[in-house]
């Protein structure tokens, strides 16, 4: 009597697909439908950031002008258009102001989205200049410990006893009125060119990364505290690994996920810095457009032209929350604790 053989089909085990906690925070992401959301809009941003060139009214309706036109004064005619007026000047026949104009003519479309790069602009440089500092200031101070932790610590704790928005001020201050009355150092001359070439956001830049990293040094000297310990560092020491190999190795990659969810949240501090200092004076010069001077400029005729302060004023409070959403949903799917809550 033979024995029936089970077949390969029956024998076969059913792969499984391997998980990473990568992937379970990816996909606890994508369940949380208004971090998606502001992560496409954030996207948007950046796609019009980087073409607002090609997006602009001038463009989009066939007229040939110069990048800085869009910032110039037009004719006079055409001061407070309202959205969907065409304008008065025989240079641009039908041109048609889709969000209005300002007190000087200039199309609100065109400077909102240049606005979009400002505020990005910040946000990425900003961000990632925080990032590298305080993860780098932290990981040293955290491993190396003793002494040197003790004053690298006390030297963020001085730090942070000083008042930043005020200090970001007076270095603005400091900056601006260096422009204005030049200098013979060659270095600072050649910072200043740079500064004007970048319509002053190089010394918003520096005035941002001076103190905002010192959070970002705390959070990775505590997570460097609580890794250090562990057996895959001691396994490290043991067979001869230099410290920067065991820091920037070892311990590095499993803290910056952590930091990286930290600094998104921080990020809509940074855009409302730079609107708060474009809008008192002291941050991007003009004709840079700016969501904060753009609303500086339009406030003081609220009454008669509301639609001035409409445009820079819904795109900076959807910017700032978009970023928000987003950084309380990486938060919670790259905390296990918070997954499901």
């Amino acid at each position: 009597m033979t024995t029936a053989q089970p077949s390969t089909k029956a024998l076969a085990v059913p792969q499984r697909k391997e998980r990473t906690p990568f992937g379970d925070a990816v996909q606890q992401l994508l369940k949380n439908k208004l971090a998606v959301v502001s992560g496409g809009f954030i996207l948007l941003l950046i796609f019009i950031a980087i073409f607002a060139d090609f997006l602009n009214g001038y463009t989009l309706q066939g007229y040939d002008t110069a990048p800085m036109e869009p910032f110039a004064k037009q004719v006079l005619q055409d001061n407070n258009a309202r959205p969907g007026s065409v304008t008065q000047s025989p240079n641009l026949s039908g041109f048609v102001y889709w969000l209005g104009a300002d007190n000087l003519g200039r199309d609100l479309w065109t400077r909102t989205l240049y606005g979009t790069r400002v505020s990005i602009t910040v946000a990425i440089i900003a961000s990632t200049v925080s990032l590298i500092v305080g993860l780098v200031y932290g990981l040293i101070a955290g491993y190396m410990g003793g002494r040197i932790d003790n004053f690298m610590m006390r030297v963020v704790d001085f730090l942070y006893g000083l008042p930043t928005i005020i200090v970001v001020i007076l270095m603005q201050v400091y900056f601006k009125a260096l422009a204005r009355q030049g200098s013979d150092n060659p270095v600072v001359n050649l910072l200043l060119g740079l500064n004007a070439s970048m319509g002053g956001l190089l010394f918003i830049f520096i005035a941002l990364g001076l103190l905002n990293w010192l959070g970002m040094a705390r959070i990775a000297r505590g997570q460097t505290l609580s890794l250090k310990q562990k057996e895959f560092i001691e396994a490290a020491k043991s067979i001869g690994a230099t410290t920067p190999s065991i820091i920037f190795k070892q311990i590095l990659p499993n803290i910056i996920g952590p930091c990286i969810v930290s600094e998104s949240l921080a990020i809509p501090g940074y855009i409302l810095t730079e609107s708060f200092l474009s809008f008192i004076g002291l941050g991007v010069d003009a004709p840079t457009p700016s969501w904060g001077i753009m609303i500086n400029e339009a406030y003081k005729g609220l009454r008669s032209s509301p639609h001035e302060l409409f445009a820079p004023a819904f795109a900076l409070t959807l910017t700032v929350l978009a970023f928000n959403f987003l950084g309380d949903g990486l938060r919670d799917a790259f905390d296990p604790r918070l997954r499901g809550s």
